[in-house]
């Protein structure tokens, strides 16, 4: 059987270069396998899960979408669309919902997460502040990777629990009714960088301390010199190791410009030359997609075209299914 791998990225903020590395890069990279199909969405109903600024989650679908075509995702072998360009997704997010148990809910981390920070604060509601697209959160995403049947789901570690949780409502579904939804398994690349942004923390716009991937030359290169380092002057040896600098430059450089990198810091360069570096390996990476990007974000009607090809592709596949899925059910 032909794989199929599924990405969703939710259109909530600017993309970074923690997102690149993480998240945008490898899946291109999957994207131009012969024996793989793709399919890579805006999740933008999932962006209002924590986004209740419209202008917001209007400007970043469109910075999302503008990033993955400057960065070269083959459109016409992967297929790129809109979450909610695709009704059927919805209709099966309310099928799927009726087959998920609440108990499997409560166990969702980012649930648990919140009622725990009420309990810590004392508050007298566990559930202050949490809304049912917080609290079914995972069974919009199961409805996003079952209705392509995607075989494999890209993830961070932290989304493991989500995809078993798919697995778990797919298997209930395929028990009561019919055996119509392929168990999806998570690919999680132990390798794949995770960036720390500029104060050291995990690169997030929650944190505040993020690059963004396509700002201005020079707004890019002020940012690079804001990253945090230690107090060692030149030419005093330093340690590359678990060092914030070193870490952004090893996930655009070769091996022999990490060991060229890596020497350089033992021999004792200066932070503010070290920096200089980075910004000019990393510029020089980023200056014709930036430009690329700049070009398509001041023609949306490019884009648009783009992603409504992409949802005629995925509705080829998900119209059909969903009467499959309704029949099914006793609705179709």
């Amino acid at each position: 059987m032909k794989q199929v791998y599924l990405t969703g990225i939710t259109t909530s903020g600017t993309p970074h270069l923690g997102n690149y590395v993480g998240a945008i890069r490898p899946a291109i990279e999957f994207s131009r396998s012969e024996n793989i199909d793709s399919f890579f969405f805006l999740a933008d109903y999932h962006a209002l899960v924590k986004c209740h600024d419209p202008e917001q989650v209007r400007q970043s679908r469109a910075e999302i979408a503008a990033t993955w075509l400057a960065l070269g995702l083959d459109t016409e072998r992967a297929t790129f669309y809109r979450q909610s360009d695709i009704p059927e997704i919805s209709e099966l997010n309310w099928i799927l919902t009726c087959m998920t148990a609440k108990g499997l809910m409560n166990r969702a981390h980012a649930y648990k997460a919140v009622v725990q920070e009420n309990l810590d604060s004392g508050d007298s509601d566990p559930d202050k502040g949490i809304t049912m697209g917080l609290f079914c959160y995972p069974v919009l995403m199961s409805a996003d990777i079952l209705m392509f049947n995607a075989t494999h789901v890209p993830v961070g570690k932290d989304q493991i629990q989500h995809l078993e949780m798919a697995r778990d409502i797919a298997q209930r579904f395929n028990h009561h009714y019919e055996e119509l939804f392929v168990l999806p398994e998570a690919v999680v690349d132990q390798d794949t960088a995770i960036l720390r942004g500029l104060d050291g923390r995990k690169m997030s716009k929650s944190y505040g301390n993020t690059i963004p991937l396509f700002v201005p030359e020079k707004k890019l290169r002020k940012l690079i010199m804001k990253i945090k380092t230690n107090s060692l002057e030149p030419g005093e040896p330093k340690d590359p190791e678990g060092n914030t600098l070193f870490e952004i430059y090893s996930a655009f450089a070769n091996s022999e410009e990490q060991e060229r990198m890596r020497q350089a810091y033992a021999d004792g360069i200066a932070w503010g030359e070290a920096k200089q570096i980075v910004f000019e390996h990393i510029n020089a990476q980023l200056s014709a997609p930036r430009e690329r990007y700049e070009e398509l974000m001041a023609k949306p009607e490019e884009v648009e075209a783009v992603l409504q090809r992409g949802a005629e592709r995925a509705r080829e596949v998900s119209v059909p299914f969903l009467a499959q899925i309704r029949k099914a059910v006793g609705i179709g």
